[in-house]
């Protein structure tokens, strides 16, 4: 029953949270210059999450070619460039992080 009742009330404070934003901006004007800052929080957001992943998977920087998460961003990055298409990125990402983990593991 607690594990419920914390599902519940974590889902209403989400709710609010969310609301409140839009209840707020939909009854104020927002000023051009927050506009255009909250237009960076996504990417700086994901940022924030991915790049300690990729650049840092064992608590230390490790830029060599032996970082299967390294290597499976930069395909996941090539293949977003090459067709702008979210799922395929995520996609091409796990699929290549698989293999170059399965590589990495053969040696």
């Amino acid at each position: 029953m607690n594990i419920w009742l914390i599902v519940i009330v974590g889902g209403l404070i989400t709710f609010g949270m969310r609301f409140s934003f839009i209840w707020l901006l939909g009854r104020y004007d927002v000023p051009v210059t927050m506009r255009r800052a909250l237009h960076y929080v996504p990417p700086a957001v994901l940022s924030a999450i991915v790049f300690p992943e990729l650049f840092l998977p064992s608590g230390q920087l490790d830029l060599s070619l032996g970082n299967a998460r390294l290597l499976a961003g930069l395909v996941a990055i090539a293949v977003a460039a090459w067709t702008k298409n979210s799922l395929l990125t995520i996609l091409a990402g796990f699929i290549s992080l698989l293999v170059f983990e399965a590589l990495f593991a053969i040696r």
